[in-house]
């Protein structure tokens, strides 16, 4: 290759998958993850993607800030507040994780009491200083916090969202130490000064962690390893769109959910060409799968909890279980069933690997014949059913139980099925919709392989497998636009004019005030934008954070005349009330700023082979019962031809289980369509 090459890389907990464009043939690439150092596997597949390429772009799904935060494997971090509310992290919110259980034990916060520092000063909730802080105190500060020897700092004053003067001499004091400093006024301009707080700690805590892997990522991905130029290497965000390396690096609480969010923004593009606009995603991986509801497009929020601990920055809606095809079986102290959160991940793995001891969804799914042995990866991995039998009869005799191998297989996919089932019913009835009037879309190594089950369980109408389901995460990285989200807490309250007959369109808008907020932030993206040398026109996104007065929560809305009679209809939907009567208070302002991807859907070829894979058919478990199945590479499908399971259909990144009762066939964008017969 002579030209330049776009490499977008999503990075699991047992597979790393990659995408590229050839012309504008799609191609992909797994390969095995490398868990103690995530960046081996990605230099790896970049350097046999590229090979003599000069110029070569990597878009990266990152798992690291994810697993630092679950493994606390981060910094040693110190915390700088207002006097007065050190302890803030630790006290929390009154909100019990596990209400009835009594030996319940919290998570310690992420900086510990010795670390946490309290500085003399005061601005008040409108803004305005009542108490700057001293230079001999800031000079004692700084001096007690180097005797600590932390890696890095997090600032959050009070208040600092409606006027940052004193955080900002607090910032630059701290600055003579030499260690990164996170400051809350850049990171989250907002009010709440515990979720504030928590969030400014998340990104203290994983900045060294994640510049120290991505500067070994550029040095592995450039002249270190071959001649070629060093790669130029972006970042996705939680928020469904990329960022520069420099700006992830800085602020990596942004990146905490990217891989799952690549995946969110492929399956709403896919699915979207053929016709389906509101989807349920259905992303099944090795260690965790996650879903989410969108409705038209991929829905954000600010509410986001992350290994416990708050993150306000946005986020696209995603509600994650531990759930993969790498979920461990066992036996609880009852004697019952259960599988997951923990994962036997890329190393062991699962028994069929080679090398893992501890049966796992995937070894179910082999044993109940979904998993044809010789088909896994196209071909190209040849998984050992005879060890997988072997082991698990020896595991069941190990813990006592009597059940048959292939019983407690159907019970490993029923138990992992529920605990699924339970994750699409939060973003789905919790949340006032109705799953009936949605598609389910899976993808994920493991997705296809459990929807159709899902979809009967939760009276979906149908499911729809897109092409390379397994790598879809990654398509969506190749394809995400440039995002930057920029907010700021304003709390302006909007009372109801008397004498109005309509009182839902009575109130009236500061629309000077509010246009000139958004304006400002528009500018600051655009610089950003600038500076960091994107091509194309943005796009900018206003939205706005409204509540009746007296309320603790929020709701979302774009911005537009009408947005308060649309609030109240919101409102009503989602609660089951509204009151146009009340009055409404916008409680912070959203602009979000977007770069369109060069990359558009579009214009990608699907070419799939079927390679290795062949024809055949095998006896396969279904409901207790072994129906005669037919093993079909999904390359051999014909377009618009109709087909009836039980089928097993087998490509390269993932496999796709058809139980009998269901129909399905091929449309012209290459995805699968499985409906009820």
């Amino acid at each position: 290759m002579n030209s330049g090459i776009r490499i977008a890389i999503d990075s699991g907990g047992t597979f790393t998958d990659c995408v590229w464009l050839d012309g504008s043939t799609l191609r992909v690439l797994k390969v095995f993850s490398t868990p103690a150092d995530p960046a081996e596997a990605i230099a790896g597949a970049v350097h046999k993607i590229a090979g003599s390429t000069e110029q070569v772009t990597v878009l990266h799904g990152s798992t690291v800030g994810t697993n630092t935060l679950l493994q606390r494997k981060g910094a040693r971090i110190a915390f700088v507040t207002t006097a007065g509310f050190e302890d803030s992290i630790e006290i929390g919110r009154q909100h019990r994780p596990k209400l009835y259980d009594f030996f319940f034990e919290r998570e310690p916060a992420l900086a510990p009491a010795e670390l946490r520092f309290g500085v003399k000063e005061r601005t008040s909730a409108e803004g305005v200083i009542l108490h700057a802080p001293e230079s001999t105190v800031l000079a004692a500060l700084v001096a007690r916090i180097d005797a600590e020897r932390p890696q890095a700092i997090a600032l959050s004053l009070l208040f600092s969202f409606a006027n940052p003067a004193n955080e900002k001499v607090v910032a630059a004091a701290l600055g003579t130490l030499n260690l990164p400093v996170s400051v809350s006024h850049e990171i989250l301009p907002e009010f709440r000064e515990y979720e504030r707080a928590s969030t400014v700690l998340v990104n203290a805590y994983l900045q060294p962690v994640m510049q120290t892997y991505l500067r070994k990522l550029q040095e592995r991905t450039g002249k270190g390893a071959g001649k070629r130029n060093e790669a130029r290497i972006f970042v996705m965000q939680s928020s469904g769109g990329i960022t520069a390396l420099e700006t992830a690096a800085q602020q990596p609480v942004r990146t905490v959910l990217s891989g799952p969010a690549g995946g969110i923004v492929g399956a709403a593009a896919v699915s979207a060409r053929s016709g389906f606009e509101r989807i349920i995603t259905f992303d099944m991986g090795g260690t965790s799968t996650d879903v989410a509801l969108v409705d038209g497009q991929p829905a954000t929020t600010n509410e986001a909890d992350v290994a416990g601990l708050p993150v306000r920055v946005p986020v696209l809606d995603i509600h994650t279980v531990g759930a993969g095809g790498g979920s461990l079986a066992r036996f609880d102290a009852g004697g019952s069933l259960r599988v997951g959160p923990e994962s036997a991940g890329a190393d062991p793995g699962p028994i069929c690997y080679g090398k893992g001891d501890r049966p796992t969804v995937t070894d179910a799914n082999l044993l109940l014949g979904r998993l044809p042995a010789d088909q896994f990866l196209g071909g190209d991995f040849q998984l050992n059913l005879p060890r997988t039998q072997r082991r698990v009869q020896e595991w069941l005799k190990e813990n006592g139980s009597k059940l048959s191998v292939e019983d407690f297989a159907e019970g490993v996919v029923r138990v992992v099925n529920a605990n699924m089932e339970k994750a699409i019913r939060v973003v789905s009835i919790e949340r006032g919709y109705d799953p009936r009037q949605f598609a389910l879309v899976a993808f994920g190594g493991a997705g296809a392989m459990h929807a159709c089950e899902l979809a009967q369980a939760l009276r979906i109408p149908r499911v729809v497998v897109p092409a390379y389901p397994g790598a879809l995460s990654a398509l969506g990285i190749l394809i995400s636009d440039v995002v930057k989200d920029h907010s700021r807490t304003v709390l302006l309250r909007v009372a109801p004019a008397s004498g109005k007959a309509d009182a839902a369109n009575s109130h009236t808008l500061p629309v000077k005030k509010l246009e000139g907020i958004f304006s400002e932030l528009q500018r600051n993206i655009a610089a950003e934008l600038k500076k960091e040398e994107w091509r194309g026109r943005a796009v900018f996104e206003p939205s706005c954070d409204v509540r009746y007065r007296g309320q603790g929560y929020e709701l979302n809305l774009p911005y537009r005349f009408n947005v308060l009679s649309r609030f109240h209809a919101e409102h009503k939907r989602r609660y089951g009330y509204s009151s146009p009567e009340r009055e409404v208070e916008i409680v912070t302002v959203r602009v979000r700023g977007r770069v369109a991807s060069p990359e558009k859907l579009s214009r990608l070829k699907i070419q799939m082979s079927a390679g290795k894979l062949q024809r055949s058919s095998a006896m396969v478990h279904f409901g207790g019962r072994n129906y005669k199945t037919a093993v079909m590479p999904r390359d051999f499908l014909k377009q618009g031809t109709s087909y009836r399971g039980p089928a097993i259909i087998t490509e390269y990144s993932a496999t796709t289980v058809v139980p009998p009762g269901f129909a399905f066939r091929k449309d012209p964008h290459g995805n699968l369509v499985i409906e009820r017969s």
